[in-house]
């Protein structure tokens, strides 16, 4: 174990074996130690990032069929389908602004019809409204499902909807990245390929990425690890100079009301296991710098003790977010509130953009 720790706190790659048993036999206090020691060599400063955005869905027509969402609507549910107005949008930015943000995180779904020129139209719609706006918009399974519909390659898809105006590319809809887990959770999400081959395209034209993992649910500790090796090995495909992903969001799914926790009996991810995979994420992704801590799923507590688990950034205020609270996941942040919770943790506010660069605080 002292080899194994070394080796851990070197930031040297270690394999899913030495993970699996780093995250099985060191107590919580010793895996939060060696993921702080980490985080440190990579962030001296003891500073941690948040950020003010909006999410706003595009729409919630989604043909996925995910059984953890309860926000989504079949096309056929015509009473209670809804595609967001041009004039709403500009409610919402406008209301935004006045918070001192200026990125909107946009998230679409899977709809049947909605192909690429819809997308570019919106993108240049808003754009030319606000030009000043940051587009973090759409996600791997919408990349894919779009390039399904134009009968086109992931990368065309992509370059269109950068040249619309897209500025950065959530790594939403990973979920876990094993197949299995995928065809039980969400049937009609492209697989695991699909998701990495969009990435790895986004990051050859040096798109911005983030990337995700909702865990707690029905996946095996192996699956948790392979997700991250995954990540991992993706990264060190990047171009070098190349954005790749900048940051990590590991997230306890919230599953209030759905049809995954009728099917499953789910119980809510403890903070001690929270914390355990924050840390072992830190020691397991070698090339990626930025670990985020999920408050809107773990709570305000949880969260500051993520930042000594190995964690280094707090998320946004999220001024609006609708598809996991519609699962149960009911706690909020303002500003000030957000700042607060990092300083309490022994830490100094930083406010950042979606690439993790420094903004003066409004």
């Amino acid at each position: 174990m002292k080899k194994l720790l070394d080796k851990a706190l070197n930031r040297e790659r270690l394999d899913a074996n030495k993970l699996r048993r780093l995250y099985n036999d060191l107590p919580l206090p010793d895996i939060m130690f060696v993921a702080d020691n980490i985080r440190r060599q990579i962030h001296p400063d003891q500073q941690v990032g948040w950020q003010i955005d909006r999410n706003v869905n595009i729409t919630n027509v989604c043909i996925a069929g995910c059984s953890f969402c309860n926000f989504s609507c079949r096309p056929a549910e015509k009473e209670k389908i809804f595609t967001t107005s041009l004039e709403s949008y500009c409610a919402k930015i406008d209301e935004l602004f006045k918070h001192g943000g200026n990125q909107l995180l946009l998230q679409g779904g899977l709809h049947p019809k909605y192909g690429l020129d819809f997308y570019q139209t919106l993108f240049r719609q808003l754009k030319s409204l606000y030009p000043t706006i940051k587009l973090h918009a759409l996600g791997p399974p919408e990349v894919a499902h779009i390039a399904r519909i134009e009968k086109t390659t992931y990368r065309h898809v992509l370059e269109q909807l950068v040249d619309a105006g897209l500025d950065s590319l959530p790594g939403a809809g990973a979920e876990i990245l094993s197949d299995r887990v995928r065809k039980l959770l969400s049937p009609g999400k492209p697989n695991v390929r699909a998701w990495l081959e969009v990435m790895h395209e986004a990051h050859r034209l040096n798109l911005p990425t983030s990337a995700t993992m909702m865990f707690g649910h029905i996946e095996t500790l192996d699956e948790r690890i392979e997700h991250l090796l995954l990540l991992r090995d993706l990264q060190s495909q990047k171009p070098e100079g190349s954005y790749g992903f900048i940051a990590f969001i590991p997230w306890s799914v919230q599953s209030k009301g759905t049809r995954l926790a009728q099917q499953y009996s789910l119980a809510p991810v403890p903070p001690a296991e929270y914390l355990r995979m924050i840390a072992i994420s830190r020691i397991a992704l070698t090339n990626i710098d930025n670990i985020q801590a999920s408050w809107l799923t773990a709570g305000k507590e949880t969260a500051q003790m993520s930042l000594h688990a190995g964690a280094n950034d707090f998320g946004s205020i999220m001024i609006e977010e609708n598809v996991v609270s519609a699962a149960g996941a009911n706690n909020k942040f303002d500003a000030a509130g957000i700042q607060t919770a990092i300083k309490e943790a022994g830490f100094k506010p930083r406010l950042r953009n979606q690439k993790y660069e420094t903004v003066v605080t409004p």
